[in-house]
């Protein structure tokens, strides 16, 4: 084994990768409506010894063909036992099942390393987690932060999750199988893929500069954790395929954390803030808080900016500044579900541009009947099925507990280039969506869209310019007015 000293850090530890295309902060807008608690998320500076650790010496093989779970796991485990340090890699290709890391390590994949998630999984070790909204057994991420502190995973390596394989197995599964027997609600939770990377109960946590591609399922998820910083990712999920679920950052049930200069091309929502479903998410009770997403691209995906549509520990106090939308298919993206229940309040979103995307504001209570609504079809026994199937059919008592609430949200500076709908906002009558204020927003679209069941907008300088001249439709709501000075034929 080498040891190497605090000099060869200087090689081969990272910095933030700059790409030409993020925004540019030197540009932003005044932050008009930035909250005082912005300044407090993300992870604190960590420190670690200065002893490097190759897994190469502990027997790794960099052909890509091996696999290295073993050797990746003793060499966290030898530098662990040693008080911490840097675990990396020589040049080359490694493939791998998951690795878990530990206090006091920092994990470097280098630029000139390829790290490649194995395609069985059963290299994926089964853990208790939490999956779109409800606790139960499955796999491990490729690789984890799991009930630890003072973590760095980073480098500017590239990660291939060689998520195809696990693609394949869920449309397979869902269409040819689940689909045609009921059960659509539940073929997500059984058509176990692995995530990249998890950040699970843990706190400062910095996840830094890497090139991830390809996730089986969701691409980073930070799950009941605080203070974590995911910094400079460049995620692209659309390599050779349609991944489903492959979202680009997760944040669920977590507080204090910041996302920033990250790019994210994928096949699901791009940034998603989550906080559990229906009768399981109201047992945990854990809401997602305090976060700050910045100075990032969103390219294709479900939602550019998503809330939901786990709700159940509510979603509050987050702030999203200086992101740009190319092609994504929503912009602002709240859902939920008349079973989820939870609140979404005190959202504040602020210098954003988008270009080529479906709907500006996309905002609903009644999201994907489908996937939301689970009933048993008659050929199973209800004592004899699995029990995150016995969860996902638990009913919320009283049923209005699982009615959701959003209000208090607050929009500034925004500009909206070719897309398909302005704004489509539908609360429910037993649940107004209150308290939107839109300032200062420009958007080009086809068509203008609808609001219904809101109340109390408050609009200053909001321009609508469509391509079929319509005027967006406004039923069962109070205080909400968009009068004429709002449609245009030309933006000045």
């Amino acid at each position: 084994m080498k040891i190497l000293k605090l000099f060869l850090i200087s090689i081969m530890l990272f910095s933030c990768k700059q790409n030409k295309n993020l925004p540019n902060k030197n540009e932003q807008l005044t932050n008009a409506i930035k909250p005082d608690w912005v300044d407090k998320v993300g992870a604190k500076l960590n420190s670690f010894k200065n002893e490097i650790y190759f897994v190469n010496d502990f027997g790794a093989v960099n052909n890509g063909i091996v696999l290295n779970t073993k050797m990746i796991q003793n060499t966290i485990d030898a530098c662990a036992k040693a008080g911490g340090g840097t675990v990396t890699f020589k040049p080359g290709v490694y493939l791998t099942g998951s690795v878990f890391l530990k206090e006091g390590i920092q994990f470097i994949v280098p630029k000139d390393v390829v790290l490649k998630g194995s395609e069985d999984i059963k290299d994926y070790k089964e853990i208790d987690t939490r999956i779109a909204g409800i606790e139960m057994v499955w796999p491990a991420a490729l690789i984890n932060v799991d009930n630890q502190n003072n973590v760095t995973i980073g480098g500017e390596g590239t990660i291939d999750g060689q998520g195809k394989v696990f693609w394949d197995y869920y449309w397979d599964l869902r269409k040819n199988d689940y689909e045609p027997r009921g059960l659509r609600w539940i073929v997500d939770y059984d058509a176990k893929r692995p995530r990249t990377i998890l950040v699970s109960n843990s706190k400062n946590v910095f996840v830094k500069d890497l090139n991830i591609q390809r996730a089986g399922f969701w691409t980073v998820q930070v799950l009941y954790s605080e203070y974590v910083t995911v910094d400079g990712l460049t995620i692209k999920n659309n390599i050779g395929g349609h991944g489903p679920s492959t979202d680009g950052i997760d944040i669920d049930s977590s507080r204090w954390i910041l996302v920033q200069n990250c790019d994210i091309d994928c096949n699901d929502d791009n940034f998603c803030l989550k906080a559990g479903r229906d009768w399981d998410g109201q047992r945990v009770n854990k809401p997602t808080e305090y976060i700050v997403i910045r100075d990032c691209i969103a390219r294709k995906g479900a939602g550019l900016f998503t809330l939901g549509s786990e709700t159940a520990g509510s979603i509050r106090h987050v702030y999203v500044s200086n992101i740009k939308g190319l092609g994504t298919k929503n912009g602002l993206n709240i859902k939920s579900a008349t079973n989820r229940g939870g609140t979404v309040e005190d959202i504040y979103m602020e210098n954003i541009t988008m270009e080529k995307v479906g709907t500006f504001m996309q905002v609903g209570m009644n999201w994907n009947p489908a996937y939301s609504y689970s009933q048993l079809p008659e050929e199973f026994d209800e004592k004899t099925i699995p029990e995150h199937w016995k969860k996902m059919l638990h009913a919320v008592e009283p049923p209005s507990k699982g009615i959701p609430t959003f209000r208090n949200i607050t929009i500034n500076n925004i500009d909206v280039k070719g897309a398909k709908t302005a704004i489509n906002v539908s609360g429910l009558d037993n649940s107004v969506i209150d308290n939107i204020t839109l300032s200062n927003v420009h958007i080009k679209s086809e068509t203008a869209g609808q609001i219904s069941y809101s109340s109390n907008w408050k609009l200053n300088n909001v321009k609508i310019i469509t391509k079929d001249s319509s005027k967006i439709s406004i039923e069962n709501t109070t205080k909400v007015d968009f009068g004429e000075s709002v449609y245009l034929q030309e933006i000045k």
